[in-house]
């Protein structure tokens, strides 16, 4: 099993040494690149993700579900790992990945926890041991197959937002998807940011207009006016 861990940036130059150096890591032979894949960071995000050890790209075209499209194309890997920036990904996911993949499960993701003794943020990180529409976040990361990946054309370039909510739904429909019953950590800095009431709000809006077929534009609209 070889594995293209892939990372959409965009102004990550605080988180991205630490993602790509664990990655490399916990990775050993496994991982046979790391991949960021970068939106036009106006920061040090290149530089510094280069000087890890990263393969830096330049999307051509903007959007988070562009950029991991873009990563994939040159991906390498039978499998595609994608994540975000600003996680902690767990020392064991090259054997965890291995171990779901042998179990006949074709891509699946992680729980996760938040890097704060928040009460209220330790209800949330408990509720990602679930499926349901709730748990589907990017932050948890993400693994698949190569075929299953291109069978299913990669992200929706058309979702602006809510990528990830809509490839697990087409995930879901042709294979088996599975949470690891581990954590992987997650920056609170959103929460930190608004407070925890505000980005619930706005993330179960966002999550209803999905639900309801709104068009990704407007959500993202909808979710930018209720955060900060």
């Amino acid at each position: 099993m070889k594995i293209s861990v892939i990372i959409p940036t965009y102004n990550e130059a605080a988180t991205i040494e630490r993602v790509v150096n664990d990655a490399f890591t916990h990775g050993h032979e496994q991982v046979v690149e790391v991949l960021v894949v970068d939106g036009g960071s106006t920061d040090e995000t290149a530089d510094i993700a280069h000087r890890a050890g990263a393969t830096v790209l330049a999307a051509p075209t903007l959007g988070r579900a562009a950029q991991m499209n873009y990563g994939a194309r040159l991906a390498t890997g039978d499998v595609l790992y994608f994540v975000h920036a600003d996680v902690r990904i767990h020392p064991d996911f090259v054997s965890d990945i291995s171990h779901a993949i042998e179990q006949g499960y074709e891509a699946g993701r992680y729980r996760f926890r938040f890097d704060s003794d928040n009460v209220l943020l330790r209800f949330n990180s408990y509720s990602t041991r679930f499926g349901g529409l709730m748990s589907r976040g990017g932050d948890q990361t993400l693994f698949i197959r190569r075929t299953l990946f291109e069978r299913l054309h990669g992200f929706d370039e058309h979702y602006v937002i809510m990528e990830d909510f809509d490839i697990i739904r087409r995930i879901e429909q042709q294979a088996r998807f599975v949470v690891i019953p581990k954590d992987v950590v997650v920056s609170a800095r959103k929460y930190e940011a608004n407070s925890w009431l505000r980005v619930q709000l706005a993330n179960l809006t966002a999550v209803l207009l999905f639900a309801c077929n709104v068009s990704p534009t407007r959500i993202a609209r909808t979710y930018r006016t209720l955060l900060k």
